[in-house]
């Protein structure tokens, strides 16, 4: 399977070919690198969470080079935040919110409201994870509501798009990943964009333990910022902080903080793994 997604690769990128930055410049530096960690439906009991959570802070040094935030399930959200609060001394550290439904309130059983999550402190939130499109269906018109109604409520959203396999293997990731973007992005101004973080997770990387190479994904990276700049202009083309999502691990999260336009990483199953998260986190370049 490694050598069919490999070959996939090379043709996937080939159809839309880019002349390659090796490095981050200073400029690019500005943008401050955004890691997240998603734990999904993980752990198991409160107490698991809360001894996560403060392993993870205790991973942190002044030297850590970028802003942390852990996506936890809704019902460790309070736990983790009152770690985070009592043990952090690093300003960067928070705890968001894997969904938000978009009304307001009413009849809709087991769904959880942006106000419901804000009241607890909650300022980031996932939107379009593509374990929400696949296996809950969450499609792009209810992803671009999501996202809508989280910015309304001032939050921050880190906003997820990607292809499937099937797609990658027909080279159309491209296509793919701008009509998710101007989807999900409708209706959002150019001064809300400062409030969201884009992360483009291939599908078929999550949770396989494959890795898009570094060079693919800054390829994909550097067409989805080009996509912005039609919608939005070069200040918020340049603004805009992509991440990388798709099996990241502590042997892969150098090379790929090491391109342009890589602006952090959305870690799943290694952000379960304190060690391995605190190496992740504290990424050489």
């Amino acid at each position: 399977m490694k050598i069919a997604v490999l070959l996939a690769s090379v043709t996937c990128v080939s159809a839309f070919m880019m002349p390659l930055q090796a490095t981050r410049t200073s400029t690019l530096l500005a943008r401050t690198p955004f890691i997240a960690g998603n734990w999904k439906m993980n752990p198991q009991t409160k107490t698991q969470a809360i001894e996560l959570a403060t392993e993870l802070v205790g991973a942190w040094s002044a030297s850590t080079p970028c802003e942390v935030c852990i996506f936890a399930p809704m019902p460790f959200i309070d736990a983790a935040l009152s770690t985070v609060h009592t043990k952090a001394i690093h300003p960067g550290m928070q705890i968001g919110a894997e969904f938000a439904y978009y009304e307001e309130k009413g009849a809709y059983t087991g769904a959880v409201s942006a106000e419901m999550i804000k009241s607890l402190g909650v300022t980031w939130v996932l939107a379009g994870h593509s374990e929400r499109r696949t296996i809950f269906g969450d499609n792009d018109e209810e992803i671009n509501k999501q996202t809508i109604n989280l910015l309304k409520k001032g939050m921050n959203v880190v906003l997820c798009i990607g292809e499937t396999k099937e797609e990658y293997d027909a080279g159309l990731v491209e296509a793919v990943c701008t009509l998710q973007l101007k989807k999900d992005l409708a209706g959002v101004s150019a001064e809300e964009m400062s409030r969201i973080v884009i992360a483009y997770e291939p599908v078929w990387a999550i949770g396989t333990g494959l890795t898009c190479p570094a060079d693919t994904a800054q390829e994909v990276h550097s067409k989805c910022r080009n996509v912005i700049r039609g919608m939005y202009g070069d200040e918020v083309a340049e603004g805009v902080r992509i991440q990388y999502g798709g099996s990241v691990t502590p042997d892969t999260i150098d090379e790929l903080m090491k391109k342009p336009d890589i602006d952090g990483a959305l870690v799943g199953g290694a952000s379960l793994v304190a060690e391995k998260f605190s190496r992740i986190m504290n990424f050489n370049v």
